[in-house]
């Protein structure tokens, strides 16, 4: 594997993870771990933040969504404190507005959750300028389409009769789509 390549060659393989989901931070950071990173985690953005102040790491893996903070805000710490620092945004309420802003404070690539270590890695090290390969297992339209609506919903504070005007639907559809599970 390339990667496998471009690792062997890495003088410095500091990672910084920072998510609020402890199994999905605790599950990455130890396959980060066992390719031979040596990796830091924090659950929230002030301890990413004193994390980045500290000992700014050369890689970062960040939630968009950082509890009650914004993950941009330590991509741009980082990228101040360690301009040749490679970070990723993670999320599971992707959009193209807040892609674009990850880029613009300095992320190198945007993904959507749930990524494995390969794909974090792949995404870490691509070359500027290169095309990212087509993920293994995308999302179904249907679920791009429930992470859209549940977006929304939380950005409009959960109020159903003003998620269901901003999508235009009727908000008994919008009730409907609500009350089922996520689908694969």
């Amino acid at each position: 594997m390339a990667e496998d390549r471009v690792l062997d060659g890495l003088q410095d393989r500091s990672i910084l993870i920072a998510d609020d989901d402890m199994p999905f931070r605790n599950r990455l950071a130890r396959a980060m771990e066992g390719r031979g990173f040596a990796v830091a985690t924090a659950e929230s953005v002030p301890l990413a933040l004193a994390h980045v102040k500290k000992a700014p790491p050369a890689f970062a893996v960040i939630d968009l969504r950082l509890g009650e903070g914004n993950g941009i805000d330590v991509v741009d710490a980082l990228h101040r404190e360690r301009p040749d620092a490679r970070a990723i945004i993670l999320t599971g309420y992707g959009n193209i507005a807040t892609a674009v802003a990850a880029v613009k404070f300095g992320a190198v690539d945007y993904l959507s959750k749930p990524a494995d270590a390969d794909d974090v890695i792949r995404a870490l090290l691509a070359r500027p300028g290169s095309k990212p390969t087509p993920p293994d297992n995308p999302m179904s339209a249907d679920r791009v389409r429930w992470e859209h609506i549940q977006r929304v919903y939380e950005l409009c504070g959960q109020n159903v009769s003003e998620t269901a005007r901003r999508l235009n639907m009727h908000r008994r559809t919008l009730q409907r789509i609500l009350a089922k599970r996520s689908p694969k």
